[in-house]
């Protein structure tokens, strides 16, 4: 299963066509191509395999962010450290 975490675009690469986004403090490069909404720097997108798949709205991003933080604190080191490598695995 995947999971999309909101991620918030720091920065754009139009001429690349690709973003910099922060997903809970890891900065990562996602591409724009399969966007089919405008966005800015500051916005929330949804990330899969390492494309913005859709923008989402600030206060749904956050209230998302925060139940994700919830799950987090409740894992201990061993669970995190394996969701982790998990994750990475999708990019």
């Amino acid at each position: 299963m995947c999971l999309s975490i909101p991620s918030k675009i720091k920065s754009i690469n139009s001429e690349m066509n690709t973003c910099i986004v922060d997903t809970m403090g890891v900065e990562r490069s996602a591409s724009l191509d399969l966007i089919d909404q405008e966005v800015v720097v500051g916005d929330y997108v949804l990330i899969h395999i390492g494309f913005a798949m859709n923008k989402i709205d600030e206060e749904d991003a956050l209230e998302s962010l925060k139940v994700y933080k919830e799950i987090i604190d409740k894992m201990d080191e061993l669970d995190r450290k394996e969701a982790i490598l998990e994750a990475d695995k999708s990019y």
